[in-house]
């Protein structure tokens, strides 16, 4: 069983084989070779997984993000932004992490928050003569805030692996997404402070109410996703939904800026990314069947409860974990491979589930964007024409305060379950 187990899935893994075909491939041998179980709890199990309602909200999701993505919804947040903050040091710098924070709000992928709000973003960090490498990190890093503050996909992944709740998970991001945005922000004033560059206008109430006036629409969405969660009005998933015919609406009768071609070749995206998820969260759901069948989960909880080993070291080991395999995985696939094995181990060892989501997110998250693979590295570098030189050199102090706060959030769990508890009273 070893081999079907462990020996399989990680050889494929090394030979670039597709995430679902090495845990398709797996199970399969497992069943034929080594358990006396009909062929058929393979087709149930498959099928099963994906019949799950909290999954719906992820082609929904994609599809709104997708819809505001093709029109001038990121510009007229840069606007908006760029006007509250006045003349701060770097104020262009840190409308680029609120606008990103903003979009994420509304699409929760981080590439595509990247490439949006970088074409954005990217000439007038030029035009006001930022250094290439710190614009260049800047843009790759920032958009890793996406998948920590709701509505994110992977956190729904995350729910439906763990069995938790998408709205606790979501309530309890908030407050780790913003404190990375503040760290960001601070990071890119304190710099330009140092280094004299980047100073914006002084703030003026007529242009403030101008771009609010503007962005207003688009700055509908994410009020209407999150108050329609938390006010007891939909589910994440219906919420997603209303956000689709939301994000349609305004993109095509509101801005005027997307035909019904451009608004079926959105459909057509959303169709081709979500197929590529639910293959691999059907097949990941097929072999957590297994490891839990075969009690590997238990064993290895058994053998951490023989060794002593407390909460905060059994933490480390996740964290270090976590961020190698972010490095060559994304989240998603990341997730529906670990959390098999971690989420109850964590039961086990009576860390909160969803403070250990939150914990993974943001592993997850640095993961988009630690070289040498980081997904949003290569984004930046196709879609934005950066170099991959001043971007591994540029995200070096970013990926310093995103592992500072990796801490923070991995050892108080006050900062996840502090937003749970003031928006659910839990």
């Amino acid at each position: 069983m070893i081999f079907a187990l462990a020996v399989i899935p990680l050889s494929l893994l090394f030979l670039g084989f597709p995430i679902f075909l090495l845990l398709l491939t797996s199970v399969t041998v497992a069943l034929v070779f080594y358990m006396n179980v009909p062929i058929a709890a393979l087709h149930q199990n498959l099928f099963g997984a994906i019949d799950v309602y909290p999954l719906l909200a992820v082609p929904f999701f994609i599809y709104a993000g997708e819809l505001m993505s093709r029109g001038s919804v990121a510009k007229r947040i840069v606007d908006f932004v760029q006007a509250g903050l006045g003349a701060i040091p770097g104020s262009l710098g840190v409308t680029t992490v609120g606008t990103s924070a903003i979009f994420g709000a509304i699409s929760g992928a981080s590439a595509a928050t990247v490439a949006t709000v970088g074409k954005a973003m990217l000439p007038a960090l030029r035009n006001e003569k930022y250094p290439e490498e710190f614009t260049a990190g800047l843009i790759t890093a920032v958009g890793a805030i996406d998948i920590i503050i709701p509505p994110s996909i992977p956190m729904i992944v995350y729910g439906t692996a763990a069995e938790e709740s998408v709205p606790r998970l979501y309530a309890a991001g908030m407050v780790p997404g913003l404190l990375i945005a503040v760290l960001l922000s601070g990071y890119v004033i304190w710099l330009a402070k140092r280094r004299g560059f980047g100073v914006g206008l002084s703030f003026r109430v007529g242009e403030f109410l101008r771009a609010a006036g503007r962005g207003v629409w688009a700055l509908g969405a994410p009020f209407i996703i999150l108050g329609g969660i938390y006010g007891g009005v939909f589910s994440p998933t219906e919420s997603a939904a209303v956000a689709c015919v939301y994000a349609a609406i305004v993109a095509r009768f509101v801005y005027k800026e997307l035909s019904w071609k451009e608004i079926v070749e959105a459909a057509q995206t959303t169709t081709m990314f979500t197929g590529q998820v639910l293959v691999i969260v059907a097949c990941a759901s097929v072999f957590a069947w297994l490891l839990a069948v075969n009690q590997v989960p238990a064993k290895i909880a058994s053998i951490l409860s023989a060794l002593h080993v407390s909460s905060w070291m059994f933490l480390i080991f996740i964290n270090i974990t976590l961020l190698a395999v972010g490095c060559f995985l994304d989240p998603i696939s990341a997730i529906l491979l670990l959390c098999p094995l971690l989420v109850p181990v964590v039961k086990a060892m009576g860390i909160d589930t969803v403070h250990f989501g939150i914990v993974v997110t943001v592993n997850l998250a640095i993961g988009l964007f630690h070289p040498p693979f980081g997904i949003n590295i290569f984004v930046a570098q196709s879609a934005l024409g950066l170099q991959l030189g001043a971007i591994y050199r540029g995200i070096i102090p970013f990926l310093v305060l995103y592992l500072f706060a990796l801490v923070i959030i991995t050892y108080i769990p006050a900062v996840s379950l502090y937003g749970m508890r003031l928006l659910l009273g839990m």
